[in-house]
């Protein structure tokens, strides 16, 4: 704050000394150098404010007329503001504790807001883990016939904000990815561990304080240490194989929840790993339809809210998979574009 009152101070100082100047007639012939406050040490250094104790250039000499009280007054207020832009713009920089992702013994809370006021190039100079950018991740594009019949209409504006990523989801620099996690939220295997151990220890700090999360439902936390923002948590039915209406709705709500998280904390771009087909034992073939058709449907109903969802598989098995599903849910429009 006194930061910026300084800096508030200081354009408005000179401007208002130049007038009083000139209605004094002073423009002519004038000769002075500016003030220099003596503040060579940081003033939140020594404990205190320190207006400056010296000033340079009590010279004056005019052609016509004195310098009034006004004017004085009007200098030396100058001198203060120059003094309190500086020292409290050094104490500001002073006052900021490096961030040590690698320790639980951080304030989760104070260092996740420092993390989400960097800029992208700060923010690389902390990621625990490699990065690929969103403009690395190709928009998706059929590839030869459509051998899945059409599920919906063609819309290319929809098929613009869907790609297919095999590869590591904890390395993506977007603005959110999901968890497919444990009711306790607190880490285990699979994607779920890898994206605590890419974090840091504050991600299992933070979750600590959640109270858990039920299957189906979704919560938002911090990324501390990904080159995601956030990471958005679910938790996926356990079906062992066996899938009835109950597994088929809590998964569709795990896809839903973390668009709508998204959504509601103004997040654009989200990716997805392969909720549930692990030990949860949902067969993949099942999971990809419900998937597909969550994400189809909600990006219907909020086309503009939404610039990329990433489906991010490890497996060959799974990228094949969604590589013949894709169409029926994302078809290619094969009429002409027009020319005009």
């Amino acid at each position: 704050m006194a930061f910026q009152i300084s800096k508030v101070t200081a354009r408005v100082s000179v401007p208002v000394i130049t007038r009083v100047l000139e209605k004094q007639q002073l423009s002519r012939g004038v000769k002075f150098t500016v003030f220099h406050p003596a503040a060579n040490t940081p003033p939140c250094a020594r404990g205190g404010i320190n207006i400056a104790t010296r000033s340079e250039g009590k010279r004056f000499s005019v052609s016509s007329g004195v310098f009034s009280r006004s004017v004085a007054v009007l200098l030396g207020a100058a001198g203060v503001s120059a003094a309190a832009l500086s020292s409290s713009a050094v104490c500001a920089m002073a006052a900021r504790t490096p961030i040590n992702l690698d320790t639980d013994k951080s304030d989760w809370k104070e260092t996740k807001k420092e993390l989400l006021s960097m800029s992208m190039k700060e923010r690389r100079e902390l990621y625990r883990t490699d990065y690929i950018s969103l403009d690395k991740v190709p928009v998706w594009k059929h590839s030869g016939a459509a051998s899945a019949k059409s599920l919906y209409k063609a819309n290319d504006e929809l098929n613009q904000k869907i790609s297919l990523f095999r590869g590591d989801i904890t390395k993506l620099e977007i603005d959110a990815i999901a968890n497919a996690a444990n009711k306790t939220l607190l880490g285990g295997g699979g994607v779920d561990g890898a994206i605590h151990r890419g974090a840091g220890p504050l991600l299992r700090k933070e979750c600590s304080t959640l109270g858990g999360c039920e299957t189906g439902e979704a919560k938002i936390t911090g990324a501390y240490g990904l080159p995601a923002k956030y990471v958005i948590h679910t938790v996926g039915p356990i079906a062992h194989g066996s899938v009835g209406e109950t597994e088929r709705r809590a998964l569709r709500d795990c896809y839903y929840n973390c668009l709508r998280t998204a959504t509601e904390n103004q997040l654009r771009t989200v990716a997805f790993p392969c909720i549930s087909t692990g030990v949860y034992g949902y067969p993949p073939e099942q999971a990809v339809e419900v998937a597909l058709k969550t994400v189809r449907e909600y990006l219907e109903d909020n086309p503009a809210q939404m610039d990329r969802v990433i489906f991010c598989v490890f497996l060959k098995s799974d990228d094949d998979l969604y590589k013949s599903r894709l169409p029926a849910y994302f078809p290619e429009d094969v009429l002409p574009k027009s020319k005009l």
